[in-house]
């Protein structure tokens, strides 16, 4: 049994938790807030035995196996080291943290402590993207030419709230633009130049962001994400013989399809009836049970390779933050 806690019970946690409860051999354990109230209502909701109004009481269970924090992304820094200073296993949010001396101290810790720590970039661990991946190294699509992918939804405009607040970390890029920025890292590994641009709206964040990334072999990556329209959502990796088509939403797709000339477009479906959060879920309690305290899937390097590329992005773009 794999005892998880929650730091920070928001939305993306109460989806999380609900995928986590399909899984016999995980068990929700404690759930920490800076509102008991909210954090007993959490508990109560989805049967967890403990319920702290700081996040430091975490720390006080010996037995608390590894703990999800789901804060805004200016708090995660600060919350994945004081777990890991505590010893406790930490899967934390994306993006990882606000910039890459952040994420490279937080390595740094795990490492030093021998503590386990992995980004909860979901979409690594789910079903259509490892096929995707597979395809690729196959050579099924031939020599690589590009990767396409943008991300874009309608967001109510409610500047108090994360999305749209600088002060949370608000924007498109570190929100969504994360997702086609890590498919093309997953594809095409580190690019040799980045060209980003922005448009930022009332409140000082980026509304929308377009990247365009070349790699040392010829290789195309464009890439854009929005908070304005809901786009197409979807991932298209181009060869020389062909293409795959990861469909809408590729970050968590249900189906990957392979064309190929001179071929019939071949779909394969990935069926599921949970949100795609208890595959990283599952990951993560296997790395604990063989004792690793990096995924081989998802690793801290890649984590911190992720982050410089967003910062060279926001430097690009000019996003600038006060972190």
């Amino acid at each position: 049994m794999t005892r998880w806690g929650v730091l920070g019970p928001g939305r993306i946690a109460h989806k999380f938790v609900q995928d986590l409860l399909t899984l016999p051999d995980n068990q929700l354990y404690a759930v920490a807030s800076s509102d008991k109230q909210r954090a007993d209502e959490f508990a109560q909701q989805y049967g967890a035995p403990n319920a702290f109004g700081t996040y430091e009481d975490l720390l006080t269970l010996p037995d608390l196996d590894v703990v999800y924090v789901a804060t805004p992304h200016v708090k995660h820094h600060e919350h994945v080291l004081m777990l890991l200073n505590g010893g406790v296993n930490v899967l934390g949010e994306k993006p990882f943290a606000m910039n890459s001396q952040q994420v490279r101290e937080m390595v740094e810790t795990a490492r030093s402590k021998s503590v386990f720590l992995m980004e909860a970039l979901w979409s690594r661990f789910m079903p259509s993207i490892l096929h995707a991946k597979e395809l690729v190294e196959s050579g099924s699509i031939g020599k690589l030419v590009s990767v396409k992918a943008d991300f874009g939804f309608k967001a109510p405009f409610l500047p108090e709230k994360r999305l749209f607040n600088k002060e949370l970390g608000g924007g498109s890029l570190l929100d969504i633009g994360i997702y086609p920025l890590f498919l093309s890292y997953l594809i095409l590994g580190k690019p040799a130049t980045i060209k980003a641009s922005a448009n930022f709206g009332s409140t000082g964040v980026d509304e929308q962001c377009g990247m365009v990334l070349t790699y040392p072999n010829g290789q195309l990556a464009l890439l854009d994400s929005t908070l304005l329209a809901a786009t197409d959502c979807v991932g298209l990796i181009q060869g020389e013989s062909g293409q795959i088509r990861i469909h809408n939403r590729f970050h968590e797709s249900k189906s990957v399809t392979l064309h190929r000339e001179g071929e019939e477009p071949v779909t394969t479906s990935f069926d599921r009836t949970t949100f795609g959060y208890d595959y990283e879920i599952q990951h993560v309690a296997q790395c604990l049970a063989e004792g690793r305290t990096e995924s081989p899937l998802w690793s801290l390097d890649d984590s911190l390779n992720l982050m410089e590329l967003l910062d060279a992005v926001r430097a690009e773009a000019g996003i600038v933050y006060a972190q």
